[in-house]
């Protein structure tokens, strides 16, 4: 079994290097990482410049470019067989709610989706690094299951699973929940300041966030010291919405009703 390990924290961050010693004993794994930090990298592709895939160890390489580009690459370009898993992890922080919209973490997985590889999202919550080498255990046992699980059952067309690890020592984890998006909100998330020109800047990313959802949502899952699994499928769309909005099929597009 071939697993392909990839992130958006870079290849030297602890968190992919505990994935992958977590999946060696499970399969063969690769790594396939960006040469540094590629947070909130969303799903972006490179296409304005070449890329260099660059090898550091035994089945270990680094990209100049985004998540996406790494498992593209890996798939397409350096790997003689195509990888039964793509594992995308253990990111230092959440992925929880919208937050999934933004993370390099869960596009790099989505990514193997669209591929057609069975894909796995894992981040940590508030990515305290001293539970990262904790988790490796939990993690290789999460992988065997995933690994011994039929695919299509697992897997649904279309579909990749995203978990989220509580902030917590290991040992105090209280079990698995299957869980929903959440809702995340940011109060004053752009943080504007003066440079010492004279010039004001704007950074985004200030603010704490704070959560909505339902009972069974991500984030209360992991708040209540569970480890949080959603399944997240590539179709965006609100089929509820459909027939609603088939009313704009009687509108006509030069004035007429």
């Amino acid at each position: 079994m071939l697993f392909l390990v990839t992130n958006d924290d870079g290849y030297l961050a602890p968190g992919i290097k505990a994935l992958a010693r977590a999946l060696d004993s499970v399969g063969d794994v690769v790594v396939v990482a960006p040469d540094r930090e590629q947070s909130a990298t969303s799903h972006s592709l490179t296409l304005h410049h070449p890329l260099r895939i660059r090898q550091t160890a035994d089945n270990e390489y680094h990209v100049d470019g985004t998540p996406t580009d790494c498992v593209m690459l890996a798939v397409s370009a350096l790997l003689e067989q195509q990888p039964d898993f793509v594992f995308s992890g253990i990111n230092h922080g959440g992925n929880m709610g919208e937050d999934i919209l933004y993370s390099g973490t869960v596009s790099a997985a989505m990514e193997g989706t669209i591929l057609g590889i069975p894909s796995i999202a894992i981040s940590l919550s508030r990515g305290n690094e001293q539970w990262i080498e904790g988790y490796e255990s939990v993690v290789r046992r999460l992988a065997e299951e995933i690994a011994q699980e039929p695919v299509d059952e697992t897997f649904p067309a279309d579909t990749l699973l995203n978990i989220n690890l509580p902030d917590r020592d290991p040992n105090d984890v209280r079990g698995i929940k299957v869980t929903s998006l959440g809702k995340r909100m940011y109060k004053d998330p752009v943080v504007t300041d003066v440079d010492p020109h004279g010039k004001p800047y704007y950074w985004i990313g200030g603010g704490a966030p704070t959560w909505e959802g339902p009972e069974g949502s991500d984030f209360l899952a992991v708040q209540a010291g569970y480890i949080s699994i959603t399944p997240i499928q590539l179709d965006l769309t609100n089929h509820g919405a459909i027939p609603d909005l088939k009313r704009w099929e009687d509108v006509s597009l030069w004035g007429e009703r």
